[in-house]
């Protein structure tokens, strides 16, 4: 359309006719974007439904995907998570021991006996008692014991002095 009115124009032809082509021209223009408008209010409804159904399609698709991505990092997570735990609880296990160790090192310097100490003690003193028993469980000789005095024929008791404190050493 350019070129016309160019060629137009370069051959000064007369107003009228210049007038004449560019009212054609504008014409032709506005009958294309009609024609435009026609084409696009008929394909329109076919044109939006097709790309709400690729849309959806995309959707779905982009959703698996993102869900197969989320699943496998959330394993991948808790794997690491899993091998963080086992480690951190390896150290605590290993610096309870060396505590443990520690403690039982100064209670021993101190002189204060061990659980293992007291279970021997305890099961010594369970071994004496039996024997108490069995002693104690044997005929008593022919001889009666002897009665207990009761207060009306005891003497009365004599007061204790007074103790005295200790004295310090001189240094």
């Amino acid at each position: 359309m350019v070129k016309k009115l160019q060629k137009l124009s370069a051959d000064k032809k007369s107003g009228s006719q210049l007038r004449a082509t560019v009212k054609d021209s504008a014409q032709q223009i506005w009958l294309a974007g009609l024609g435009a408008f026609a084409k696009a209010q008929e394909e329109g409804g076919k044109v939006f439904e097709a790309l709400v159904k690729e849309g959806v399609g995309l959707q779905r698709k982009t959703q698996s995907a993102a869900e197969e991505k989320l699943s496998e990092t959330t394993s991948k997570m808790a794997s690491m998570a899993n091998d963080i735990g086992s480690k951190a609880q390896g150290g605590w296990d290993k610096l309870e021991t060396i505590f443990e160790d520690r403690v039982a090192k100064a209670l021993k310097k101190l002189g204060v006996p061990s659980s293992r100490d007291i279970s021997e003690l305890i099961d010594r003193m369970d071994a004496l008692n039996k024997s108490v028993e069995k002693l104690g469980s044997k005929p008593a000789s022919a001889k009666p014991a002897p009665k207990a005095a009761t207060k009306s024929t005891a003497a009365p008791a004599k007061k204790a002095a007074p103790k005295r404190a200790p004295r310090k050493a001189a240094a």
